[in-house]
């Protein structure tokens, strides 16, 4: 199955431009769909696509959907609704909450879970820290509680080129209910992303490693292109 929150999955629209009450959709190739470092296509590649649509007053909705491979499961289609506020001059925060759900086999959907999010950024001239949290009461329809911490720090290190690092602890609160490997309730994610745009394509390099054990949540190179088209 797959990992812990969508962090990697899709971006939650974090940043200021809400004011504009806009349609967009963004379309991504990615070599491999890992979520918080494991992979959700048994390191192959997917093919993802998102709809949003941002409102007056910084609050946004949208669906985003990937091809994944559990088994017979091949589809994650998800949805979401929050709101982006700007605190200050240097501090934001953005919060909501979004559902996951899977489909391609009559039990894929036994998998479907809520999970509400909070995500607070503070910028200078060092560059843009987030300190980033998930929490989900029914984590894969086991009715276990889970929660997701994320600290990151993004710096632009020259016009249009953009280092980002990140690590994030997933931790089981209800360990006879989900565990993650042997008897451990909680592991780590490690993620350094190379970031860049070409001719309105978004184009991103990671490298990232997990503290688990198996093939699908070790040590990888992720790239992914992707490009967002106003409606």
């Amino acid at each position: 199955m797959k990992a812990s929150n969508k962090v990697s999955a899709f971006s939650l629209l974090i940043c200021s431009n809400f004011a504009m009450a806009d349609w967009s959709t963004t379309l991504t190739a990615v070599s491999d769909y890992t979520f918080n470092g494991v992979s959700q296509t048994q390191n192959d590649p997917a093919i993802q696509a998102s709809l949003d649509k941002a409102f007056e007053g910084g609050v946004y909705a949208g669906s985003w959907a990937s091809n994944v491979d559990f088994g017979d499961t091949d589809i994650e289609w998800d949805f979401y609704l929050g709101k982006y506020v700007e605190l200050d001059e240097q501090w934001s925060a953005d919060y909501g909450i979004a559902y996951y759900s899977y489909h391609g086999a009559s039990e894929s959907s036994d998998g479907n879970y809520p999970e509400a999010y909070a995500k607070f950024g503070y910028s200078n001239a060092l560059g843009q820290t987030e300190f980033n949290f998930w929490y989900s009461w029914d984590y894969f329809g086991e009715g276990a509680g889970h929660v997701i911490a994320m600290v990151a720090h993004t710096v632009e290190v020259a016009p249009n080129h953009t280092l980002r690092a990140s690590i994030d602890v997933s931790n089981s609160l209800d360990g006879d209910k989900w565990l993650w490997q042997g008897d451990e309730k909680s592991y780590y994610h490690y993620r350094l992303a190379y970031q860049t745009s070409s001719d309105k394509f978004n184009i991103e390099i990671s490298a990232e490693n997990t503290s688990l054990d198996f093939d699908t949540a070790d040590e990888r190179v992720v790239v992914s292109v992707s490009r967002t088209f106003a409606l």
